[in-house]
């Protein structure tokens, strides 16, 4: 039965265990223990990788662009099985338990186990971006169209607050080390990792003890259908069939079609932006750790009544017009970026950012929920063929980031590349009718 309020809250209660990764691994307290351990003999940050000398910090970037790339591979194939057996929840639970206990190794992170630390960071990567695809695909098993958008800022919203929570607690251990019997500060940040770990684990037991988890007939597909031999036996290339067919599917649905590619474009500058902010506040504006951490928390927190603030706003003007909206703040995001110089400026920038960052993140998700056609029952490779856009395009941002920066030498002409994909992102949204029109589901209306 979809909209049961104890499923949905179980469902949004992932978000809550799995979005410390995001935080703590990836945005703040493992960054910075990386950059102060992950060292040569003489203490430089060029060190020795599987036999190749590399930077520390090309290094970490690396691993995310590779982690990312290897699960864009790897949902697929996995997708696929599970739209086949029926077991979504297990491929989901498959990679919360593999991403949280990489986590928990990171405890074991000191200057002679780099090269394992960054294996564990990889892998947790992948676990974390794997079972994300099968999370968003339960969104439209569990509610009705009319309930996606506010479904999904509640997820969102949830994973903001539970990741400041973890992330408060893991801080007192850092700055008040005293009370915890004066361990060294390296401890206290693998202590933050194991607790990243467990949280996740933790936590991910109250939606794998609620989420459905359909069965089907062996030899038959969700929707009832005979699966053929030829399907049943190589999953390796039934996942990428699966794939081939969704875009096959969205050849005959054009505005969906045309909300991926939209999607696509303005992700690229949505998840760069995410990923980079504390290295612009440190490199080019040159603030202190302290400065950026609150800064990280204050994203945050804007973000929880960002997502249900572009909720209601959906509600009023539909999906689109209120991605536009979001898309318009974040060109004049990227333009003040590019004159700030202050740190209270700098302040005021990161606090547009989380409220926007909450609302687009949550909008994208539902607003594919809605563009799906109402007869899908595999959603899974739906959103792996979603899930596949949005990490290549979190590949390619990053990569036209840090090329610009290289050939100028300025982060801020960075800035102005992601801009102009935030200017291509609102013309492509502009040819999307937004919401209904007419009492028809999106895919049902006329191209404009």
């Amino acid at each position: 039965m979809k909209n049961n309020p104890r499923t949905l809250t179980a469902w949004a209660y992932y978000d809550w265990a799995n979005s410390v990764h995001s935080l703590v691994i990836v945005s703040s307290i493992f960054p910075v223990y990386f950059s102060a351990t992950a060292l040569n003999e003489t203490g430089g940050p060029v060190i020795n990788f599987l036999g190749l000398s590399i930077k520390n910090s090309v290094l970490f970037s690396y691993t995310i662009s590779a982690a990312f790339l290897f699960t864009a591979l790897l949902s697929p194939i996995c997708t696929a099985i599970a739209d086949y057996s029926g077991r979504k929840k297990a491929f989901m639970k498959v990679f919360c338990y593999t991403g949280a206990i990489s986590c928990s190794l990171l405890y074991f992170f000191t200057q002679e186990t780099t090269t394992f630390a960054v294996i564990c960071f990889w892998i947790s990567l992948i676990g974390w971006s794997g079972s994300i695809v099968f999370y968003n695909s339960y969104l439209p098993d569990i509610a009705t169209e009319d309930q996606y958008d506010r479904v999904s800022a509640r997820g969102y919203s949830m994973g903001y607050l539970g990741s400041v929570l973890l992330m408060i607690i893991n801080l007192v251990v850092i700055l008040k080390r005293e009370w915890f019997g004066n361990i060294s500060e390296g401890l206290a940040s693998r202590i933050a990792f194991l607790t990243v770990g467990i949280w996740w684990i933790g936590f991910a037991q109250i939606p794998f003890s609620r989420l459905p988890d359909a069965r089907f007939p062996t030899g038959t597909r969700p929707d009832g259908v005979q699966k053929t031999g030829q399907q049943t036996g190589n999953y390796l290339l039934n996942g990428f069939r699966e794939l081939r067919q969704v875009w096959g599917h969205l050849q005959q649905q054009p505005l969906t079609k045309r909300f991926l590619v939209a999607f696509f474009v303005y992700n690229m500058a949505v998840q760069t932006v995410m990923y980079v902010a504390t290295i612009f506040g440190s490199d080019e504006l040159k603030l202190p750790g302290q400065s950026l951490i609150i800064t990280i928390l204050l994203i945050q927190l804007v973000a929880i009544p960002g997502a249900y603030g572009f909720s209601r706003l959906s509600e009023r003007i539909g999906n689109t017009y209120a991605l536009m909206v979001a898309v318009v703040i974040w060109i004049f995001i990227c333009a003040g970026a590019y004159y700030v110089q202050t740190e209270s400026q700098f302040f005021g920038l990161a606090a547009v950012v989380g409220l926007v960052m909450g609302g687009i993140q949550s909008l994208s998700r539902s607003t594919y929920s809605k563009l799906l056609p109402a007869t899908t029952t595999d959603t899974a490779s739906y959103f792996s063929f979603y899930d596949v856009t949005e990490k290549m395009s979190i590949v390619l941002g990053t990569l036209v980031y840090g090329l610009i920066e290289q050939i100028t030498g300025s982060m801020r002409n960075s800035v102005l590349g992601l801009l102009v994909l935030f200017i291509v992102g609102l013309v492509l949204l502009w040819r999307i009718p937004s919401q209904k029109v007419y009492g028809l589901r999106l895919e049902e209306t006329e191209v404009l």
